[in-house]
C-alpha cells in the first residue's frame, strides 16, 4: 500500500465495525460510517450517519431508576443499495448480503488523498460471476452531498439485476452494546416522497430537540443500459428507488446515488426538504462532483502538510485525515465542540469532553477559524456554566465534563461496568479542570493567531469566570496558609474518592490546582495588559468588582501542591493507598487497561490503590514546557528541578494502565521533552490505538479523536519544543531517533505556509514570500529574525 492508500482485503464479519469506524467518510458538517451499502443495522453492520451538533434526549429506565441522556442522533441511512440478480428460471434471487453469499476477492481501499471509499467483490452467480465495485464519498467542496456509484460488470452470463436505492429511516441509535438497555428510537415523523423521474426523498424530527432532517437521493443509470423498469417507491419509513437494468458481458452498468443532507439547524435555508430536493436535482453527476471533491482536499492537505517518513508518517496522515473529516473549514460556520469520538460512532453519545485540549494545538496553526468556532462553542455555553456554578454554590463558570447542545452537564449519574453487569455512580462530573483546558485553549489561539481582539473580548470573558471559579472554590486552610481545592476528580479518572469515605471526590490534585493556578496567573496577566477602556467594558459585562482581584492574586501564588517521597503526588493521600500486585493482574488477565472494571468486578476498588487510568501529575508536563512548569512551581512556593520532575516520571510510569488512548500520547511527548529512550515505544502505542484497536472493541465504536490529533501536536510541538508566545515562536527541540525526519508546514500569524523542517541534526525553517513583518525565532541560546522570502538553518546541539 502506499502512504495515501489504506486496503482490507478479504470479508471478516468480526471486523467489520472496526473497519467501518476506520473507513468513515466526511467533511465537518456530516460523516457516514464505512458500511457495505446492501446492509442495514444489525449484530454485523452500522451504516451510522451523524450530523455535527445534531442531538437529541430521552429519558430511560436505568437500575430502578428514570435517567435522562443525550445523544448524538444517527439519521436515517443514506447508503442503502442493494441487489439481486435474475435467476436462469425468471425467477428473482434472494437480495445480496455478504453474510449470506460467497464473495471473492472482497477489498475496501481508503484513498486519503482524494477522500474515497472503494470496494471491490465478485459475486458467483452460475454460469457466471458478477463483478461489482463501488465508489463513495461524502463531498469537502459541497458539506450536504454525498454520492455512491456502483458499477456491476457480467463475466460469462447475460441476463437483468434488479437494484433498490433507499433512503432508510427506520434506525435507532444501536451503536455502542452497553447502551442497549436505554431509549435509542431518535427519529420521529418520518415522511417519504417522490420528484419525477429519479428522485426519492424522505423528512423526519428528532424526538424532543425537534431538528427536521431531510434527504433526498437521485439514482440514476448510465447510458447505454437504459432500466427496463424504473418504480420510485415511498414507504412508511423508507423511499425507495426500483430499477431493472440488463447486463451482458462486456458492458458494465454504472449506478449513480447522489444524496443532499439538510437539516433545520442549517443557515441560509428555508425548507430543509425543498433544499435538500433542489440541491440533489441540481448537482453535477459524478464524474464532476468527484473531481471538484479532490480538488477541495488538496488544498485542505496543502494547508496541513505533514511529511514524517516510514510507517509513522503514513499513520499521521491517516489520523490527519480523520481528523479533517470531523474538523474541517465548514466546521467553523456551526456550533460544535470537539466531539471525543469523532462523527464515527456512538461512543459516549457523541459528547464533547477535553479532548479540544489535544486538537485545538494543532488546529491553531493550520486551521485557526475551526479554533475559533470551537472556542465560540464554548463562549456559547458560558452562561449556561455561570448558572451551573450558582447553583453549586460557587462563583464564575463551572463548565460541564460531558457537554452537549445547549452546554448542560450531560455526564451520566450511572454507568455500567460490561464484565460485571453492574450500574455503579458516576463521579466523572467532579473533573471540573475541563474548564482549565477551555482556558489553555483560548490562551494558545490567541498566542498563535494574534487574535487580540478575541482574547479582550471573548476569551477574556471565558478567562475571567474560569479563574473566578476556581478562586471561590479555593479555600484556605489557616494552619498552612495554602489554599486547597477539595471534592474534585483529576484527569486520572479511576479515584474519584478515598477508600470508604462517604462523599466522592479527592482534595488537592496536583494537576488540577496547579492549573488553577495557571489560569489565575494567565488571567491576572491578561487583565493588566488591557486598555483601561477595555478593562473597563469587560468588569461592566462580567459584573466583576475589581476588589476581586487581590484574592486571585493570593490564591495564584498559594495553592497546595502536595508531595511524598520527593515526587509530587497525584492527590492529598495518595501515598496512603495501597501498592497494586501488577505482575499478578497481568498474568491474570489478558488486558489490565481498564483495572478499574476489573477490581470492581472482584468485589474490589481501584480507589484503595496507586493505579491510574492515564496521566495526571504527568499532565503538566505535557501542557507546560520545562521552564514555564518550573515558574509556575516557583510561584506556588514550590522547588521543581529537572531531578523531582524524572524522578515524578519514574513513579507514575510504573503505577499507570494506560486504560485511555490519551495516555500513551502524554507519556510519550513527556518523555521525549526527557530525552528518554523510552519515549518511542509509547509514541508508538498513540499511534497504533486505534488502528489496531488495542482497547479490545472500542474504536468499532468511534474513533478517539483527541488521540489521533494528539499524534499530530506531538509531532508539530513535541518535538520541535514549538511555543507561539510573546510574539514570537520559540523552539526547544527534542531528539527522537526514531522521528529523526520530519516536517510541516504551519500558518502563524499573516504567515501561510511557514515550512519546518528537520533533518541530519539542523532545523530548517523557511518564511513564504509576502507583505508581512519578520517572524522572531527564539531557541534557548538564541535568537534569530526571519524576513519573508527567507530560510534559515539551524544547527542543533547533540542529543
Amino acid at each position: 500500500m502506499s502512504e495515501w492508500m489504506w486496503q482490507w482485503s478479504g470479508y471478516d464479519p468480526a471486523g467489520e465495525r472496526l473497519r467501518e469506524a476506520l473507513c468513515t467518510l466526511g467533511n465537518g458538517y456530516f460523516a457516514t460510517r464505512g458500511a457495505v451499502p446492501e446492509c442495514r443495522a444489525g449484530l454485523v453492520h452500522y451504516p451510522g450517519t451523524y450530523a455535527a451538533g445534531c442531538y437529541n434526549r430521552l429519558e430511560s429506565a436505568v437500575a430502578g431508576r428514570q435517567v435522562v441522556n443525550e445523544d448524538m442522533v444517527n439519521l436515517p441511512n443514506w447508503l442503502l443499495l442493494r441487489f439481486r440478480p435474475r435467476r436462469a428460471d425468471g425467477e428473482w434471487g434472494p437480495w445480496f448480503s455478504p453474510d449470506t453469499h460467497t464473495v471473492l476477492d472482497h477489498r475496501h481501499t481508503l484513498d486519503l488523498r482524494r477522500a474515497t471509499l472503494t470496494r471491490s467483490f465478485r459475486h458467483p452467480h452460475p454460469p457466471g460471476v458478477l463483478g461489482v465495485e463501488q465508489t463513495r464519498l461524502v463531498h469537502m467542496g459541497d458539506p450536504h452531498l454525498a454520492a455512491l456509484r456502483t458499477v456491476f460488470t457480467a463475466e460469462g452470463w447475460s441476463g437483468e439485476i434488479e437494484i433498490e436505492s433507499c433512503l432508510d429511516g427506520e434506525v435507532t441509535n444501536a451503536g455502542v452494546h452497553r447502551y442497549r438497555a436505554l431509549n435509542r428510537h431518535h427519529v420521529t415523523h418520518v415522511r417519504t416522497g417522490v420528484r419525477e423521474p429519479h428522485t426519492v426523498w424522505l423528512s423526519c424530527r428528532t424526538s424532543t430537540s425537534d431538528v427536521t432532517v431531510a434527504l433526498a437521493a437521485r439514482t440514476t443509470v448510465s447510458a447505454g443500459a437504459a432500466p427496463s423498469e424504473s418504480a420510485p417507491c415511498p414507504g412508511r419509513h423508507r423511499a425507495v428507488h426500483r430499477l431493472v437494468v440488463p447486463v451482458a458481458p462486456g458492458r458494465p452498468v454504472t449506478v449513480d446515488k447522489t444524496v443532499a443532507l439538510h437539516t433545520s439547524r442549517d443557515t441560509a435555508i428555508s425548507d430543509p426538504l425543498a433544499e435538500a430536493v433542489d440541491r440533489v436535482t441540481a448537482a453535477p453527476d459524478f464524474p464532476t462532483l468527484l473531481d471538484a471533491h479532490a480538488t477541495a482536499w488538496e488544498l485542505l492537505w496543502r494547508r496541513a502538510d505533514l511529511r514524517v517518513p516510514g510507517e509513522a508518517g503514513r499513520i499521521l496522515r491517516f489520523h490527519l485525515f480523520h481528523v479533517l473529516q470531523t474538523l474541517s473549514p465548514h466546521t467553523a460556520d456551526l456550533d460544535v465542540g470537539v466531539p471525543a469520538r469523532g462523527l464515527h460512532g456512538e461512543a459516549y453519545r457523541g459528547h464533547v469532553f477535553w479532548d479540544e485540549l489535544f486538537v485545538v494545538p494543532y488546529l491553531n496553526l493550520h486551521f485557526p477559524e475551526v479554533s475559533r468556532a470551537l472556542l465560540n462553542y464554548r463562549h456559547r455555553r458560558l452562561r449556561r456554566a455561570c448558572r451551573a456554578a450558582a447553583a453549586a454554590g460557587r462563583a464564575g463558570a463551572m463548565y460541564p465534563w460531558q457537554s452537549g447542545s445547549d452546554g448542560r452537564e450531560e455526564t451520566q449519574e450511572l454507568h455500567l461496568n460490561p464484565r460485571s453487569g453492574s450500574w455503579l455512580p458516576d463521579h466523572s462530573r467532579l473533573q471540573h479542570h475541563v474548564g482549565s483546558a477551555i482556558a489553555y485553549n483560548v490562551w494558545q489561539y490567541c498566542e498563535a493567531t494574534g487574535d487580540t481582539e478575541y482574547l479582550h473580548t471573548r476569551g477574556a470573558e471565558m478567562l475571567v469566570q474560569i479563574a473566578r471559579f476556581w478562586a471561590d472554590l479555593a479555600v484556605l486552610d489557616p494552619g498552612t496558609d495554602r489554599y486547597r481545592i477539595l471534592g474534585v476528580v483529576g484527569p486520572d479518572e479511576y479515584h474519584d474518592g478515598y477508600p470508604g469515605a462517604a462523599r466522592p471526590g479527592l482534595d488537592d490534585n496536583a494537576y488540577t490546582n496547579v492549573m488553577a493556578s495557571w489560569v489565575l496567573t494567565r488571567t491576572l496577566e491578561l487583565l493588566r495588559r488591557l486598555p483601561v477602556w477595555r478593562r473597563e467594558e469587560l468588569f461592566q459585562r462580567v459584573r466583576l468588582d475589581p476588589g476581586e482581584l487581590p484574592r486571585w492574586e493570593h490564591v495564584s501564588r498559594r495553592l497546595r501542591v502536595p508531595f511524598h517521597e520527593g515526587v509530587v503526588s497525584q492527590f492529598a493521600g495518595y501515598e496512603d493507598l495501597a501498592e497494586l500486585d501488577w505482575e499478578r493482574y497481568r498474568a491474570r488477565y489478558d488486558s489490565i487497561r481498564r483495572l478499574d472494571r476489573i477490581l470492581e468486578a472482584e468485589g474490589d476498588s481501584v480507589n484503595r490503590y496507586k493505579a491510574s487510568k492515564q496521566a495526571d501529575v504527568l499532565m503538566l508536563g505535557y501542557l507546560l514546557s520545562p521552564a514555564e512548569l518550573r515558574d509556575l512551581f516557583r510561584r506556588l512556593g514550590y522547588h521543581l528541578d529537572d531531578e523531582i520532575w524524572r524522578r515524578t516520571v519514574d513513579y507514575y510510569l510504573g503505577r499507570t494502565s494506560h486504560g485511555s488512548t490519551l495516555s500513551g500520547l502524554v507519556h510519550g511527548l513527556v518523555l521525549a521533552r526527557a530525552r528518554r529512550a523510552e519515549a518511542w515505544s509509547y509514541v508508538q502505542e498513540a499511534l497504533e490505538a486505534d488502528i489496531a484497536d488495542i482497547q479490545g472493541g472500542t474504536t468499532g465504536e468511534g474513533i478517539h479523536l483527541g488521540a489521533m490529533a494528539g499524534t499530530l501536536d506531538l509531532i508539530q510541538r513535541g518535538l520541535t519544543g514549538l511555543e507561539p508566545r510573546e510574539d514570537a515562536l520559540w523552539l526547544d527541540p527534542v531528539p527522537l531517533p526514531a522521528l529523526s525526519e520530519y516536517g510541516f508546514s504551519l500558518r502563524y500569524r499573516g504567515h501561510w505556509g511557514v515550512e519546518v523542517r528537520r533533518r541530519s541534526g539542523q532545523l530548517e525553517i523557511g518564511v513564504p514570500d509576502s507583505e508581512e513583518t519578520p517572524i522572531r525565532i527564539m531557541l534557548a541560546d538564541r535568537a534569530v529574525t526571519i524576513a519573508p522570502g527567507e530560510t534559515c538553518t539551524l544547527v542543533l546541539p547533540d542529543a
